[in-house]
């Protein structure tokens, strides 16, 4: 059974050094926003959240429930707007809309939201997805 973790804002302690948060979780502290490329490239599978977004936290929930263990960026209010020109890039000039929160990346390629996430679930093509890049073994 899960254990819920209490929620606090992680910030640095008094004598300098950062407390990042529990799992693989990245906070606007611990990482910028320029790196969120990097983070793309170097994992199977990276949720872009809202912090505290319900549509977030059901893609997270999916994914887990695959047996998947995504990287979570979460974004606060203040730095979405830098972010989402920053996924932007990501998704390459053919995207003429802005990427929407949950934004989905598998394999360094943009997969969408949560209604491409649920669309691809309920067809069958989520788990072939996530097998090609490497985020599930069986």
């Amino acid at each position: 059974m899960q254990q819920a973790l209490p929620f606090r804002d992680w910030l640095p302690t008094a004598g300098g050094s950062s407390v990042l948060p529990p799992g693989n979780i990245t906070s606007k502290a611990a990482a910028e926003i320029s790196d969120v490329r990097q983070l793309v490239a170097e994992n199977a599978v990276v949720v872009v959240a809202r912090r505290g977004c319900c549509m977030c936290h059901v893609v997270k929930l999916l994914l887990h429930g695959h047996g998947v263990n995504p990287s979570i960026f979460d974004v606060d209010e203040q730095n979405e707007a830098d972010l989402i020109k920053e996924l932007s890039t990501i998704n390459g000039a053919g995207k003429s809309t802005a990427p929407q929160f949950p934004a989905v990346f598998v394999g360094g390629a943009h997969l969408g939201g949560l209604e491409a996430v649920m669309a691809a679930h309920i067809s069958g093509e989520l788990v072939p997805r996530l097998r090609e890049a490497r985020a599930l073994w069986l």
